[in-house]
């Protein structure tokens, strides 16, 4: 056996260091360029398997990754460098390739890629890579994990001197002849003209080597087994969404910036192999929840049950699938919290002090939080809370409310003073530091999870309240505040621990386990500073070990159509209605993750989601399914036909490998909404496909022609095999509807989102598929008009006719009943206005509204008692 390599080639050094490595007997013999030439990887793998085993299957989808993604990158990288003098680009070409490797190595265990031994992927990876990482001036060494694999490859026998024989000690340079003589790269940040990505001779010859596969070699894919324990060795995934309030019914918006994009995230990395958990909860403590119990007549605990069945039927509708759903109002939770509350007093991190509080004498309560409402101070949003403001997004204390106003009565509270423990943040502040910058790093935050946690350190942080003065929450447990409870944003987050500890006794290996559980939060982007500052702090401060969160995903706003969602106006669709509207849950996941809020806020709109489903779904994924399945039955008797690849046919399984890949790369980063589009490039070059080879004339046609369209309807089914998996995270329904109409083997879920992608062959000729069948239907323009009415909150409002001042019933001077009544009239028509004047109506409309309104709050006055006359406003004097 003789091997041909040539100086300055990189692909040589690959093979020429397997040889070292290896210490197989060959002679070499270098020749020029234009010499023999062959597969580098296929030669490396030969020469360990020779004296080793067979190349596991980690090994061949490195080498995957390497022929599909890393030698491209390379290729234009080598380009800029070696022929232009472009060096300072190459880490830009570089850094997503060289990210997914730096990603792996820092969360493997092991020295090497795949072990504590050197393996073909080691050298094959090292050699291409060698080049460019030698050379210091083009600032690589960011990557540490891959600058320390790449020194311990390099110390490897023979490896150092491979690279001396085919650079020559001189660099870069010693490939100038040889990249003189390749093509021009095709840059993947741009497409040509026609819209049709360049594809190398090696990308398609790669592809179709993949296509090959034995599906049947693969394991078939394990039943989850309750409890999910963390596993030595694999990656776990623990998943947590924000847990939504439980005295509410969620929203379009509330859903997808949690609930459905953590599902999405869970599907996907049951796919990918991983070990994950996913856990949620009803948040039932707080004084929304008293609130709630007030307006409906019921204690906080009824409240809580009926609330928490409400989201359990909705999630259960929209196919969340939760490891465990449970809810805060438990006693795991009092345990918890309050074992926490005493190791943050133990530490010297709790210190008390006197605040002043909003107190209703009427209601002969303290107002903490959702009990009161005013302007707020920063913004002068008219309806902020107590604790936050809905429209700025600032945290703001009950006192600093302008005009407040008690949520139950609607008196003006008073000032008073009430001790309370807080959170000493300012003591925690280094620890938190320095854990957010390793976390933010090696981590996926989101950039807005980023900067809101910046935000909050820039002007240093300050003691945070834990306590509050209400009945319903978890108790203190201190003897001189036995009174109070813990304020809900102390001890909500802390419903993950216990909500998991009431799925499993063992929880702590989830919760106590910071070096083998990666922990990923999903919620919208007002809850950032309390799962990036308040509760990290409370773990570090406890000093017991927590895991700790190591990526925060956090999504903008989802709006209705050009206004809010609005449960009192009827505005916006809200979870217990969808179901309702006929369309399939599955779509409604489709529309809500297509529109999702990543970089921006986004709105939700009637007339885009028809479109979407009837362009993208039912035209273009639903019509490129059906119909190669359609093939199969009505030409070949619904079996699936042999298939002799083309070069055309080599060059699509390339251009699909490609999407399926980028699908993987942005899904690892959680960037869903993006990924999704990939999905729909694959059915698009799909159809095109179809189109071009007109297999439903070729079939007509003779001997070759018949084979043609049978290569173009198999290739054609397993394209929509391989769709039909990277659609189960987004429609789980259509997926399996899918693989059923198919008949498609259980393996191929398992296998299709392998490593960098495995897009094999997963249907035989012969194989048979069942019954194909339409995937979507039409959404009709009147039956969308008729939708966008119904939940615009066009429909008169459930709101009592404002009596007339003759027919009030006035006993001692007040009516409290009636009071009642119109005072929840005032709020709606409040909303009203204030709704018209955020849409910029006319304002004649506006004018008859506010008419109306102050109409209302004469009877209310009257109703009250008091004075229809409006009193003189204090602090306004010029």
């Amino acid at each position: 056996m003789e091997l041909f390599v040539s100086e300055g080639n990189p692909h040589c050094l690959k093979v020429l260091a397997a040889l070292k490595v290896t210490g197989v007997q060959c002679g070499v013999q270098f020749v020029n360029h234009e010499g023999k030439t062959y597969s580098m990887c296929l030669t490396c793998r030969y020469l360990f398997e020779l004296n080793g085993p067979e190349s596991s299957d980690q090994c061949n989808q490195w080498l995957e990754w390497e022929a599909t993604i890393l030698q491209p990158a390379l290729l234009r990288a080598l380009h800029l460098a070696v022929l232009q003098g472009k060096g300072s680009e190459v880490p830009k070409v570089l850094q997503g390739p060289l990210n997914v490797l730096d990603q792996s190595l820092a969360k493997g265990s092991t020295a090497y890629l795949t072990g504590e031994a050197v393996s073909v992927a080691d050298v094959v990876l090292w050699g291409a890579l060698h080049p460019v990482l030698s050379v210091s001036s083009l600032a690589l060494s960011d990557h540490k994990s891959v600058k320390a694999w790449s020194d311990r490859v390099a110390a490897v026998r023979g490896c150092q001197s491979a690279a001396q024989k085919v650079l020559q000690g001189k660099g870069l340079e010693a490939m100038k002849s040889y990249m003189q003589k390749q093509p021009a790269p095709q840059s993947r940040d741009t497409q040509p003209c026609n819209g049709e990505r360049a594809v190398s001779e090696e990308e398609m010859e790669a592809a179709a080597l993949i296509w090959s596969k034995d599906l049947n070699a693969c394991s078939h894919p394990a039943e989850k087994q309750h409890p999910v324990m963390p596993q030595e060795g694999n990656r776990n995934v623990l998943i947590t969404s924000a847990l939504p309030y439980v005295n509410n019914v969620p929203h379009l918006g509330n859903i997808i910036g949690c609930v459905l994009s953590a599902d999405v995230f869970s599907r996907y990395g049951q796919l990918r192999g991983w070990n994950v958990l996913f856990v949620c909860g009803t948040d039932e403590y707080g004084t929304a929840t008293e609130n709630k119990a007030r307006e409906e007549g019921l204690t906080p605990q009824q409240i809580c049950d009926k609330y928490h069945a409400v989201h359990s039927s909705i999630y259960k509708w929209f196919q969340i699938d939760f490891d465990f759903f449970g809810r805060t109002t438990t006693e795991k939770q009092t345990e918890i919290a309050q074992d926490i509350f005493w190791r943050l007093h133990k530490n010297g991190f709790l210190v008390e002090d006197t605040v002043e509080q909003l107190r209703c004498e009427n209601c002969q309560r303290f107002l903490a939080d959702r009990f009161v409402e005013g302007t707020c101070p920063h913004c002068s949003y008219p309806e902020a809370r107590g604790d936050q403001c809905d429209k700025c997004g600032r945290l703001i204390n009950a006192v600093e409310l302008r005009e407040p106003q008690c949520k139950v009565c609607r008196q003006t509270p008073e000032i008073r003073s009430s001790k309370h423990l807080f959170l000493d943040l300012p003591k925690l502040e280094t620890q938190l530091e320095n854990w957010l910058e390793r976390s933010t790093s090696s981590g996926d935050w989101t950039a807005n999870a980023k900067q809101i946690t910046r935000s909050w350190l820039r002007d240093g942080l300050k003691p945070r309240c834990i306590t509050r003065d209400l009945q319903w929450g978890t108790p203190v447990p201190h003897p001189d505040f036995k009174e109070k409870v813990f304020y809900v944003w102390f001890d909500a987050p802390i419903g993950y621990l216990s909500i998991t500890a009431n799925y499993t006794n063992e929880w702590e290996k989830w919760w106590k386990n910071p070096h083998q559980v990666e922990l990923y939060n999903f919620m919208a982007k007002d809850n950032v500073p309390f799962h990036s500052v308040v509760f990290p702090c409370s773990l570090l401060g406890a000093q017991d070990n927590y895991t700790l969160v190591s990526h925060l995903i956090a999504t903008e706003y989802l709006n209705y159509e050009d206004t809010k969602f609005s449960k009192s106006r009827g505005v916006g669709v809200f979870g217990d209605m969808a179901k309702d509207t006929g369309i399939p849950s599955d779509v409604w996941r489709f529309y809500l993750l297509y529109v999702r809020p990543e970089g921006q806020d986004s709105a939700f709109s009637w007339a885009d989601m028809a479109l979407k489903n009837n362009s993208e779904l039912l035209n273009n994924l639903g019509n490129f399914i059906n119909r190669g399945g359609m093939f199969v039955t009505k030409f070949f008797g619904g079996c699936v036909p042999a298939m002799e690849l083309q070069q055309e046919d080599k060059k699509l399984l390339a251009v699909v490998g490609w999407e399926l890949q980028q699908y993987i790369q942005l899904m690892d980063k959680v960037k869903i909404r993006d990924a999704l589009k990939h999905i729909l490039n694959i059915s698009r070059h799909g159809n095109q496909y179809i189109q071009v080879n007109e297999p439903w004339k070729k079939i007509k046609g003779g001997e070759s022609e018949r084979q043609r369209a049978g290569t173009v309807t198999g290739v054609s089914v397993n394209i929509a095999c391989l769709l039909s998996v990277m659609l189960l995270p987004y429609m789980p329904a259509v997926s399996q509807t899918i693989r059923d109409q198919l008949n498609a083997p259980q393996t191929c879920i398992n296998t299709m989102l392998q490593g960098p992608g495995t897009f094999v062959c997963a249907l035989r000729a012969g194989h048979r598929i069942g019954t194909v069948s339409p995937l979507f239907q039409k959404l009709e323009a009147d039956q969308i008009e008729a939708l966008k009415k119904r939940f615009g909150g066009q429909q008169p409002a459930a709101v009592p006719a404002p009596p007339v001042v003759a027919e009030v019933k006035v006993v001692d001077g007040s009516d409290p009943e009636k009071a009642k009544q119109l005072a929840e009239a005032v709020a709606e028509q409040g909303d009203k206005v204030r709704a018209l004047k955020s849409q910029k109506a006319e304002k004649a409309v506006i004018t008859a509204e506010v008419s109306k309104l102050l109409d209302l709050k004469k009877q209310l006055a009257l109703a009250e008692g008091k004075s229809p006359e409006p009193a003189p406003q204090k602090g306004k004097k010029k």
